[in-house]
């Protein structure tokens, strides 16, 4: 195991340590012990910066089920390490606010396993170059996510977003799966590096299309995409440290990552640059478009979220027209550049808001835009921080994400450039649908500020608002000052992050050397489209009590949200109706069942292999054989046809020591001993509990023949005697008796070969026989004893009560 190995699962085993430590010590804040295990991280991969930026990629394979293909590969290039510096930087500042966020009252405990769980994840995604393991990686962010939303789980709206969340996105994720395994038939390898050398055999496959839809199943459900985006605003009922960490700088990043990573395998598709270019902007305009009708400061956040990941979503489906011939490369790599460099700002300056946010919940007692207002004076500090990262959000310079903002205006007014499919005929609805997003983006940030830390002042609050502590307001300012230095600085990026990522995502060896600054001229068209879109967007603020009576029109029976619910609902209703109708509470039927699936699936298996029996190496059948096994077969008969319970326990008894005569026709004395002893305590047992049973006479009921039973039985006799004729008939392995008769004198030094078997070949199993009679003994001794007691209870009552 290496280094890196032990760099991803560093918080797993934090995590249990964390456990131990906050159960026996809870005089200092947990969170004081957890924060060293993301520092360590981020330090470490800091390390890594300047090998990776000079094409040193790093990699290294640990074997896990290496006959099924699934090692523990970890492959760290740019791509990769940039989301694991944010994974672990954006989570120790997320760590830090938590100590003044959560107090000794919560469930701290649960909480940091909780995180350190969900850290691990998301690094084993980021950095694995094996499919099957990102997978299983994958669907760990789900349940330890699912774990953090409902960590007040006393709320319903808790769990209801976490079981929402759950479900969409492992939905999603268990479709991605059908994916890589269409990969892998299409590849013959579960490895993204080996994927990358036969792009032409997928690009040749006709499973191809289906593998993109159903990967990118997986990649919409987890990063909020259109038009399953609904499971994110509900998941905002999660604390705020969780909000800031998982759904604003990591967890919705994954499906952004899984698309930069694959984009080099699927570019050449059609349907895969469509879908993510126009998809993701439509989720960027219709995100945005929602965000400015809601109260709730951590919905607008949710909303504004889902709005950005379509924004960079977007980019890389643009971006996908570099790799691919025919497209200016120029144009195109800007967009994969402007798809990294938003992806570190949306991580700084989205933070920092859902902090502020925390922030103003936590010291004024609500998060409604309606009980807010006038705090500039009680929360400067705030007001600073708010102030600087939402105008970042909106675009405006000189902060990053006018930067960025500018780079994917500039991309999407050029998207007719590109000669592919049928782009350029469309072009006109990629920079209109950019403009329109960006215009209610710049509409929900100003309302942000305004209307948290301007205006009247309500005094309506649960609380009477003021400053956070300087432990709260570290984490944010920290992300602030970072917003404020790659928007003057960007080019301490563009080298050693930016670069090695988006040469990444184009699979390129070419050094990109990108240079990002501020102003371009007055003949740059994106410098236009920002002053339209400031302009359009602060008449529309000004004027918003004219405009928004639009949002009446969006009628609950019209949402996403409501065919959400709705499938639930009746899904739930269906699935009860259908279990209904097989679970009957008799065990006859549920054997019914079980023998079907054993007569339909033993068919399809011999039909797939063929039949072949054989007779020339049996031996030959006796007339006394034969003789016992008519007995048997009239006690079946009787057992069937009697109504006397006396009788059925005889013929039982029958059937038994006739296979005892079996063995003793087969010289296997000890088996026919052994046969006898318990056929003989059976019968005796039965007859003893029979004759406490209730009296009840069958000479009434009245027998009937079933065909169903009659063919299921005959169905399964058939199926058995198949096999195991074919079984006998053809043999694939020697006989292990061969073994056994060579073995048996000279590594057990025994002459009995079946007690040697049982004891010193098959020792463990006759233990763990033994082991199963001992607990079952004990299990009956103490119900014999319940009930003993019981009676001695009853009969104190009853002398207590005839005393009185």
């Amino acid at each position: 195991m290496a280094l890196i190995h032990l760099a991803i699962l560093l918080p797993l085993i934090a995590a249990i340590a964390i456990g131990v430590i906050y159960r026996y010590y809870k005089r200092l804040h947990l969170g004081w012990f957890v924060l060293p295990v993301p520092l360590i991280i981020v330090i470490y991969l800091l390390t890594l910066v300047p090998r990776v930026s000079n094409n040193q990629l790093i990699y290294e394979s640990l074997a896990v089920m290496p006959r099924i293909g699934m090692n523990f590969d970890v492959y760290i290039d740019g791509l990769g390490l940039l989301f694991a510096i944010l994974i672990s930087g954006i989570g120790a500042l997320v760590v830090l606010y938590s100590i003044g966020y959560l107090s000794h009252r919560e469930d701290l405990g649960s909480f940091y396993v909780y995180l350190l769980m969900f850290m691990s994840a998301m690094l084993g995604v980021v950095l694995n170059d094996n499919v099957l393991m990102l997978y299983l990686f994958w669907e760990l962010t789900s349940i330890s996510s699912f774990l953090l939303i409902a960590f007040w789980f006393m709320k319903e709206r808790s769990l209801y977003g976490a079981q929402k969340s759950m479900l969409i996105t492992m939905g999603g994720g268990f479709l991605m799966l059908g994916g890589f395994i269409l990969l892998y038939i299409m590849t013959g390898t579960f490895s993204i590096r080996e994927m990358l050398n036969q792009v032409a055999a997928i690009q040749e496959s006709p499973l191809a299309p289906l593998a993109v839809v159903l990967i990118l199943f997986g990649a919409f459900t987890k990063s909020a995409q259109f038009p399953f985006y609904i499971w994110l605003p509900d998941a905002m009922e999660a604390p705020t440290p969780v909000s800031a960490y998982l759904h604003s700088a990591t967890m919705v990043k994954a499906g952004i990552y899984l698309v930069a990573r694959l984009t080099p395998l699927f570019a050449f598709s059609e349907l895969w640059v469509w879908i993510i270019l126009l998809g993701g902007l439509i989720t960027m305009a219709w995100a945005s478009f929602n965000a400015i009708r809601k109260d709730d400061l951590k919905a607008v956040l949710a909303f504004s979220t889902v709005s950005q990941l379509g924004l960079i979503m977007s980019l890389l489906g643009l971006g996908a027209l570099s790799v691919v011939t025919g497209a200016n490369e120029e144009y195109f790599s800007i967009a994969v550049v402007a798809a990294v460099f938003h992806l570190i700002n949306h991580a700084t300056f989205k933070g920092a808001l859902f902090m502020v946010t925390g922030i103003v919940d936590h010291e004024a007692g609500t998060r409604s835009l309606k009980k807010l207002g006038g705090l500039l004076t009680v929360m400067p500090v705030s007001f600073t921080l708010t102030l600087i990262t939402a105008l970042s959000m909106a675009g405006l310079p000189p902060f990053n994400g006018f930067l960025s903002k500018e780079l994917f205006l500039e991309a999407m007014i050029h998207v007719g450039d590109a000669n592919f499919s049928a782009l350029a005929d469309v072009a006109f609805i990629f920079p209109l649908l950019a403009i329109v997003g960006s215009i209610f983006t710049f509409i929900y940030s100003i309302l942000l500020i305004y209307g948290v830390f301007f205006g009247k002042r309500t005094y309506d609050t649960p609380k009477e608002p003021h400053e956070a502590p300087a432990l709260m307001l570290i984490s944010p300012a920290i992300l602030t000052v970072l917003v404020i230095v790659f928007g003057f600085f960007p080019n301490v990026l563009s080298g050693t992050i930016i670069d090695p990522a988006a040469m990444s995502i184009m699979a390129s060896d070419t050094p990109l050397e990108t240079h990002l600054y501020m102003w371009h001229g007055f003949a740059n068209p994106a410098l236009w489209a920002t002053v339209f879109i400031v302009i359009t967007g602060t008449l529309l603020f000004y004027f918003r009590d004219k405009w928004m009576f639009i949002y009446d029109y969006h009628k609950g029976r019209f949402t996403l949200n409501y065919l959400y619910d709705q499938g639930l609902i009746y899904s739930r209703f269906g699935s009860r109706k259908i279990t209904d109708s097989y679970m009957s509470g008799f065990i006859r039927s549920y054997l019914v069942y079980i023998f079907l699936f054993f007569i339909v699936m033993g068919i399809l298996t011999l039909l797939n292999t063929g039949i072949r029996i054989s007779f020339d190496d049996m031996a030959p059948v006796g007339i006394h054989e034969m003789a016992v096994v008519l007995i048997i077969l009239v006690s079946i008969t009787v057992i069937l046809g009697t109504k006397s319970r006396m009788v059925s326990i005889i013929m039982l008894g029958a059937i038994g020591f006739s296979m005892s005569l079996f063995f003793v026709f087969f010289r296997a004395a000890d088996l026919a001993l052994t046969q006898l002893a318990i056929e003989t305590v059976t019968t005796a047992l039965f007859l003893v509990c029979f004759y406490h049973l209730p009296k009840n006479s069958r000479h009434q009921e009245r027998m009937r023949f079933k065909l169903t039973n009659f063919l299921v039985s005959l169905g399964v006799a058939l199926i058995v005697i198949i096999i195991g004729l074919t079984a006998y008939s053809n043999r694939l392995f020697d006989r292990i008796s061969e073994f056994h008769i060579e073995n048996v004198y000279e590594l057990a030094a025994g002459g009995n070969m079946v007690n040697v078997i049982l004891v010193d070949f098959r020792g463990f199993d006759t233990l763990f026989e033994t082991l199963v009679f001992g607990i079952a003994g004990i299990g009956i001794y103490s119900l014999m004893k319940l009930r003993l007691n019981r009676k001695d209870g009853n009969n104190e009552e009853h002398a207590e009560e005839s005393r009185i």
